[in-house]
């Protein structure tokens, strides 16, 4: 838990930072490219211009602004002993952040090459992009964070060690066990957030984008796989085991009770299954975020097992041996 605490607040100020720099950065990058004032401000409906800032000034307004919101998002994050802030933290820095540095390449885009802002058009299909990308944005923030905040409050399981339980019938049962490794959270997010700056400055027109693409393409596919292989989770019910990946809880793999050939406890490392993420090694296939304990399962007709490191994984096995057991009786 303390180390999942530690990232998420390293990826809410590594946010913070980026984002300044983007928005205090960005017009100083092309400033030869740029009016002596930028075009900053448009009337509804109307492609002209209506007001202008100094380039200094619109660099360091919506960077000010932008500090200013995230201090107070991320000030009760660091104080906080609890992780109760995290829905509505991400909700607001998450969001923000691409509000301000969209609108701010928007702005750096109609002026560029521009020899007066009086000239600078309106980025109208800029911002309506930008909107939607934060709302979208938002949503997935609080989806994520408060799936999150509900997976560790607490899960159920039977009260029993053996590697067998006897579930009465007229009781269902329950186990679920989550595990999240902050290390990989914490480069997903920096590598995510050197992606979106690329696709920035791409966009925008601040640098040639020719060999900008594949450096954003490495970034992004560098961030989305650390991100989906982050964090686990393992659900065994009356349906037999279900696994799932990432934040989103997708994609997800399910073995019903009968396709099971047994079930147990095991503690593995990463250098016996080849490294962390998703392994497939001589002992089969192995979801190694942590090392320790791990729920492996030997699969009906098959010679190699599958695990997942997650806690508590002798009553997992316990659990899913009684309901293999029952189903087969």
């Amino acid at each position: 838990m303390r180390d999942a605490t530690v990232a998420v607040r390293t990826t809410a100020v590594l946010w913070t930072v980026g984002v300044t720099a983007v928005l205090a950065g960005m017009p100083f990058v092309v400033r030869e490219r740029l009016p002596d004032r930028l075009a900053t401000h448009w009337g509804l409906g109307s492609e002209v211009a209506d007001g202008s800032m100094p380039l200094w000034a619109a660099s360091l307004v919506p960077a000010l602004l932008w500090l200013v919101t995230a201090a107070g998002a991320t000030v009760p994050l660091l104080r906080a002993r609890a992780t109760a802030a995290r829905p509505w933290t991400a909700a607001v820095l998450l969001p923000t952040g691409i509000v301000l540095a969209g609108s701010q390449a928007a702005v750096v885009r109609a002026n560029l090459d521009r020899a007066d802002w009086r000239e600078a058009r309106q980025p109208g299909a800029w911002i309506v992009v930008v909107l939607v990308a934060a709302v979208l944005a938002a949503v997935a923030a609080w989806f994520v964070a408060t799936r999150r905040t509900t997976a560790e409050g607490g899960t159920g399981s039977p009260d029993s060690g053996a590697p067998a339980l006897r579930i009465p019938d007229d009781r269902r049962v329950a186990w679920f066990s989550r595990t999240v490794n902050p290390w990989m959270q914490l480069v997903a997010a920096v590598t995510g957030l050197v992606a979106v700056g690329i696709l920035v400055a791409a966009v925008g027109g601040l640098a040639d984008p020719g060999g900008l693409w594949a450096a954003f393409a490495a970034c992004a596919v560098a961030s989305l796989s650390c991100a989906l292989f982050s964090s686990v989770q393992a659900r065994v019910s009356e349906r037999g085991l279900e696994v799932s990946f990432g934040p989103l809880g997708w994609p997800t793999r399910r073995w019903a009770p009968g396709d099971i050939d047994a079930a147990r406890a095991e503690t593995r490392g990463p250098a016996q299954v080849g490294g962390w993420g998703y392994r497939v090694s001589g002992l089969g296939t192995t979801v190694m975020l942590r090392a320790g304990e791990c729920l492996v399962i030997r699969r009906r007709g098959r010679r190699a097992d599958f695990a997942v490191s997650v806690d508590d994984a002798g009553r997992g096995a316990a659990l899913l041996n009684a309901l293999r057991t029952d189903r087969s009786a």
